[in-house]
C-alpha cells in the first residue's frame, strides 16, 4: 500500500511587493498553521518515509516545519524545482517515479496544481485546497508506477480552518 500526502504550503506573505513570487515567506497565519498541521499529521500517521517539496521559500519553510513535527531530518527533504507552478500531469509524473521503498510520501507545493492533482483521485470535487491543507491519497498498490486514479483514492482532507476561526 502506498500513501501520498499532498500538502499545500502554508499561507504566505504579500507584504513585500518587490519580492519575486518564488521568494515569498510565510505570514503570521502560515507560521501558526504549519506547526499545528504538522503535529496533526504526526498524530494520525505512524511514519512518513520521504518529504518532497517545491524549492519556493514558502513551500520549503512549510516542509521543514512539518519535518520537525514528524521527526524527519529536514536535511533529507528532496527539493524538486518541477513542483513549482506545476500542472497536475507534471506532479503525477513525479509521483509515479517515486522510489518504491517509500511507502508514504508527503509532497509540498502549490495551487492550482495540487487541487487539480487531488481531484484526479476523488469523486467529490475539491474547489480549492486551502493553504496548509492536507489530502491523504491511498493506493492499494506495491509500486508508485501503479499509483493511479484507478488504484488510489482520497481518504482524508484536513485544513486549518477546520480548527481555527
Amino acid at each position: 500500500m502506498k500513501r501520498l500526502f499532498i500538502i499545500r504550503h502554508a499561507k504566505s506573505s504579500w507584504q513585500d511587493i518587490l519580492l519575486k513570487d518564488f521568494d515569498r515567506p510565510l505570514n503570521k497565519r502560515g507560521n501558526r498553521d504549519a506547526p499545528f498541521m504538522g503535529k496533526l499529521l504526526a498524530g494520525k500517521e505512524d511514519k512518513i518515509d520521504q518529504l518532497v517539496a517545491s524549492p519556493a521559500n514558502r513551500a520549503q519553510t512549510t516542509a521543514k516545519i512539518f519535518a520537525d513535527a514528524l521527526g524527519f531530518d529536514a536535511n533529507n527533504i528532496l527539493f524538486k524545482k518541477e513542483i513549482y507552478e506545476a500542472h497536475s500531469s507534471t506532479l503525477m509524473d513525479l509521483v509515479v517515479n517515486f522510489e518504491d521503498q517509500w511507502e508514504s510520501v508527503a509532497m509540498f507545493g502549490h495551487n492550482p496544481g495540487f487541487t487539480n492533482l487531488a481531484n484526479n483521485f476523488t469523486k467529490e470535487y475539491i474547489t480549492n485546497l486551502p493553504t496548509c491543507g492536507i489530502v491523504k491519497i491511498v493506493g492499494l498498490v506495491d509500486t508508485w508506477a501503479d499509483f493511479t486514479p484507478e488504484n488510489a483514492s482520497v481518504r482524508m482532507i484536513h485544513y486549518p480552518k477546520q480548527y481555527f476561526d
